[in-house]
């Protein structure tokens, strides 16, 4: 095994006769994870997860990869499973928040239903190819970010049940993307200078407005736009257009850069205002997924409040199903409906505290 494979896996896992379902989607880090997995001993099954009307080259690509590595292959039919997030997806806009779908689908779909089926065919572990860690610790196993902070998905995996994470495996965890690609080569794979996605996955062209539209017409609904004072300063033909922050795509000359700083579903309105509008000093999330044992008092964090958003020092505040975040230095956009993650650095790297949904900031 070449040593990149090897600082993939969790150190801890020894029985390489174990059995492993790889969720397999046609790319090339699960198909790069199957590989590995499969060079160090495991047995392995790969499975794709039909979540909707997918186009067919992913299953094909899916079931080449299985059949170049000689391994079984299954298709695993979750389309009316996926359509509690495609539920979740739109009634997050009705209520004028901002959705996290793939962050809903990881709790719900990949290491809920598809970890649930694994298990009942006798599987040990599932794996994936995102690029996380779970390290093995005295009391437990523990999600960590990947060493390359710049690929990171540990914020995405933030709100997946605690009880899974000594049952998974990330084989890309220790891994640069390029490193990623090039074994990917040397397994052979056809995937392997595929090009990343960067869309949710059932919407395709990143149209969200349109996808919206045909899944809940009810949101065409035409409202004002105004100011923090009530000002009218135009309209619009739905809330599911903006988002917390946003700046382009406004259709409202104000001479100055405005932003979106509030949505009201209620009034159907949309509020901008100047950059000064979107800094807060805290939040409050609720549905907060714990990944150690809930703290009782307050602890010291680095926090991400998005995706791409760079984590910063704060202090969490529990309080029983929420959470209160107060950070160290104002931030700004604030995003009901995103996650906010905690992480505690320690000798490991970046350990995933736990996670909640941002219900709104406060100042």
């Amino acid at each position: 095994m070449s040593p990149h494979s090897q600082q993939g896996l969790t150190p801890q896992i020894n029985n390489h006769s174990a059995k492993v379902y790889v969720a397999v989607s046609g790319g090339v880090d699960s198909a790069t994870a199957a590989a590995t997995l499969l060079q160090a001993g495991f047995d392995c099954t790969a499975v794709y997860m039909k979540l909707y009307d997918q186009p067919l080259h992913r299953s094909c690509d899916a079931e080449k990869v299985a059949k170049h590595l000689g391994i079984p292959f299954e298709v695993l039919d979750l389309s009316e499973d996926f359509k509690k997030v495609i539920g979740y997806f739109c009634g997050e806009y009705k209520r004028a928040r901002t959705p996290n779908p793939c962050v809903f689908c990881n709790r719900h779909i990949k290491f809920g239903k598809l970890f649930e089926y694994a298990k009942s065919k006798g599987a040990d572990f599932i794996a994936t190819g995102h690029y996380v860690q779970t390290i093995k610790e005295r009391d437990g196993s523990y999600l960590y970010a990947a060493n390359n902070l710049a690929k990171d998905q540990s914020y995405a995996l933030a709100m997946i049940a605690r009880s899974v994470l000594k049952s998974v495996i990330f084989p890309l965890g220790m891994l640069e993307k390029s490193q990623t690609r090039k074994l990917a080569a040397g397994f052979g794979l056809e995937v392997s200078d595929k090009a990343d996605s960067q869309e949710i996955c059932f919407i395709p062209d990143n149209d969200y407005a349109a996808k919206l539209e045909e899944l809940c017409p009810e949101l065409i609904r035409q409202g004002n736009i105004i100011d923090d004072n009530g000002k009218i300063l135009g309209t619009h033909t739905g809330i599911h257009h903006f988002t917390i922050g946003q700046r382009r795509g406004l259709k409202v000359a104000m001479g100055v850069p405005y932003y979106v700083t509030n949505i009201d579903a209620a009034a159907n309105t949309v509020t901008l205002g100047p950059v000064e509008e979107l800094v807060h000093k805290s939040l409050i999330a609720e549905g907060a997924n714990w990944l150690i044992d809930m703290p009782a008092e307050p602890f010291a964090a680095l926090i991400k409040i998005r995706y791409n958003h760079k984590a910063v020092p704060g202090t969490v505040l529990p309080e029983k199903d929420s959470v209160k975040v107060v950070f160290d230095t104002p931030i700004r956009a604030i995003t009901p409906g995103q996650a906010v993650v905690f992480y505690l650095k320690n000798e490991n790297g970046l350990k995933v505290a736990g996670g909640a949904w941002i219900k709104e900031a406060l100042d």
